[in-house]
């Protein structure tokens, strides 16, 4: 194994830990206050913390594992219901209208992880909320993916802007820049091609194209 591949694989997984550490830290500080609280008004405010906690752990890890993992029990394509859902999840701490633009027809697992990667982005951008459009449509053999932000402010880190623009090779690798370098390898290994334009300082469209094989 390279030691790209190592570095890579080391930043993902330090991304996913940095994601479930808040909610799973929660749960465990919940835990401790349960054992010593002997209020039944309290207790009961340790227990909707412990549900919050429980749920917003298991939304990121259902996230994480369409978004880094293999999808293991899709077989070759994932039902789109699925692909929001899982953004869904990770957006329910955020002031964020989701307008989907995706039908039913199942998506092969590339563009999957192309749309999950780019949400994840654009939701860490949309630190005060705002509007996120997401649409997908086949072109012949191939597939076009657009995702388009709107809020009074957009804040991508630049190295993944970067990233997303020049390729996987125009910035460091951080646990912040693994979304974008994933985005980079799963399009180069599909033919494809990733883009990103500031519209306006309050628009980003970001996107890419699947030829098919």
């Amino acid at each position: 194994m390279t030691d790209d591949r190592v570095d890579f694989a080391s930043m993902l997984a330090s991304r996913l830990c940095h994601d479930l550490l808040s909610p799973v830290g929660a749960f465990a500080n919940g835990l401790e206050l349960l054992a010593d609280e002997k209020d039944p008004e309290m207790r009961a405010r340790c227990l909707d913390l412990l549900e919050q906690s429980a749920r917003t752990s298991a939304a990121k890890l259902k996230f994480f594992r369409l978004a880094f993992g293999s999808a293991g029990g899709f077989g070759e394509a994932v039902p789109p219901a699925e692909a929001k859902a899982a953004i869904e999840g990770i957006m329910a701490d955020r002031p964020i209208e989701l307008n989907w633009m995706i039908g039913d027809e199942p998506l092969p697992k590339p563009a999957v992880k192309i749309i999950l990667n780019l949400a994840l982005i654009l939701v860490d951008a949309l630190v005060r909320g705002g509007r996120l459009d997401i649409g997908c449509e086949r072109q012949g053999e191939g597939i076009e993916i657009a995702l388009h932000a709107e809020a009074e402010r957009i804040l991508v880190d630049a190295d993944v802007e970067r990233i997303l623009q020049e390729g996987e090779a125009s910035a460091a690798m951080t646990s912040r820049t693994a979304p974008a370098v994933l985005v980079q390898a799963v399009a180069a290994q599909n033919d494809g091609q990733v883009m990103l334009a500031r519209e306006t300082p309050t628009s980003l469209l970001v996107g890419a194209v699947l030829k098919g094989r």
